[in-house]
């Protein structure tokens, strides 16, 4: 396995890539959420981009742009359409042997993938999809649920509940919002990136980290028996935990080898 960086074109900007060569033909596009750089917390797409490489499968990760090396205004994941575009069609020139390949994002990278209905890719890994629609947004009631089942297993919580050092009345606010029923239907960006994902028609995984709200508020509002759906309980939002890792690396593997 290498390893090389090149830059390629996106609307008039020069966008960095990190290309992790392999002989397979099924390629992976990693594409990054929020403002993060190509290289991830703590390097973390760049140690996955290399597992996965090992493993046979080419892995392009680029700067969307306005962040990290690339050049540009940073849109966010909403203008992020052309960006993919182009990191597509630059993979496609860099590895000519690959005659698939697939898209993983996490968090607003994996509605950006949705919204676009998939991009032009073959197959989509999408991880704890955004649904928030502003930071006041109250959680679902199965985030706040969820949230209060791990305080009531930990001593610590309990021993300041106890001892008055929890304000009663936010509490009494979250107690009563965990009472809320479940929506029925997606709504605003959630039915946005549901209504983006019905014209794709290849594999699609869901991969929801147990520990994440980002995660539990997009289960929270989507179809629950969708069989497409797995979860790691212990995972945090960028699947630091090493025993995350490897669950990570296995779900991906699983879809790039369909």
């Amino acid at each position: 396995m290498s390893r090389r960086h090149f830059t390629f074109p996106c609307e008039g900007a020069q966008l960095a890539a990190t290309l992790d060569e392999a002989p397979g033909k099924t390629g992976l596009l990693l594409v990054t959420g929020g403002n993060e750089v190509r290289g991830g917390a703590w390097n973390g797409q760049a140690r996955f981009a290399a597992r996965i490489a090992k493993a046979g499968f080419p892995v392009l990760r680029f700067d969307r742009r306005g962040t990290g090396d690339s050049e540009g205004t940073n849109g966010e994941f909403r203008s992020s359409v052309p960006d993919i575009a182009a990191a597509l069609t630059a993979f496609r020139r860099e590895c000519p042997h690959v005659t698939r390949i697939a898209g993983l994002g996490n968090c607003d990278a994996a509605s950006a993938l949705m919204l676009a209905g998939g991009a032009g890719l073959d197959a989509l890994v999408l991880s704890n999809p955004w649904t928030i629609e502003d930071e006041g947004e109250e959680a679902p009631a199965e985030v706040v649920r969820d949230h209060y089942r791990r305080r009531l297993a930990d001593p610590a919580a309990i021993r300041r509940l106890l001892t008055g050092q929890v304000p009663i009345g936010k509490l009494v606010r979250s107690l009563l919002s965990a009472l809320r029923p479940s929506p029925k239907a997606a709504a605003g960006l959630a039915s946005e990136i549901a209504a983006g994902l019905t014209s794709f028609k290849g594999p699609v995984r869901f991969l929801i980290a147990g520990r994440d709200r980002t995660g539990l508020a997009f289960v929270a509002k989507w179809n629950k028996a969708d069989k497409r759906i797995r979860t790691c309980p212990g995972a945090s939002h960028s699947y630091v935990e090493p025993e995350a890792q490897d669950w990570l690396v296995l779900q991906v593997l699983e879809i790039l080898q369909v």
